[in-house]
């Protein structure tokens, strides 16, 4: 079974000010797909509060995939690339790709994601849109290619022939 830790960066939920709901969906779509949701925290946009879960979640609680919801935009508040940056050890820049390209499919304000992924250790690291609706297509989008990466990242993939 997967684990996985999920992260909300957002002031106003930090806040109890609003309701968390891209993170609520992605707790669902995860569960749905086999992984089992180790930690689910609202945090302030704070670059280094965001940092040190990522590692906590990563060093500590040893979860295969990390996946973060907002944080991603253009406000001067949106720092959660920087604090994955901050933490990563080896880029998987593809992940983010794919999920931007198959949003500019459904709306062209995807370009303005500057969501990033990577690697600490054994865990995936991945940025996601700060909306309900945009975790969920980028989720169903890359969660069973995730699995895979996860996979490999392990040492356990099977190998098989390119679909």
């Amino acid at each position: 079974m997967y684990t996985v830790g999920i992260i909300t960066s957002s002031d106003k939920g930090y806040a109890g000010e609003r309701e968390d709901k891209s993170g609520q969906v992605m707790k669902d779509i995860v569960e749905a797909n086999g992984f089992k949701v180790k930690k689910y925290i609202v945090l302030p946009d704070d670059k280094e509060m965001l940092a040190s879960e990522f590692k906590y979640m990563s060093d500590e609680l040893g979860v295969n995939l990390i996946l973060s919801t907002g944080g991603t935009g253009f406000s001067v508040r949106d720092i959660t690339p920087e604090a994955t940056k901050m933490i990563i050890e080896r880029d998987a820049p593809g992940i983010c790709e794919a999920i931007r390209w198959y949003s500019l499919q459904i709306t062209k304000r995807a370009m303005l994601s500057r969501a990033v992924s990577g690697i600490r250790g054994k865990t995936l690291i991945v940025n996601l849109p700060g909306s309900p609706k945009a975790c969920k297509e980028a989720l169903d989008f890359v969660l069973e290619d995730i699995k895979h990466g996860i996979d490999i990242l392990l040492g356990e993939a099977i190998e098989c022939a390119r679909k």
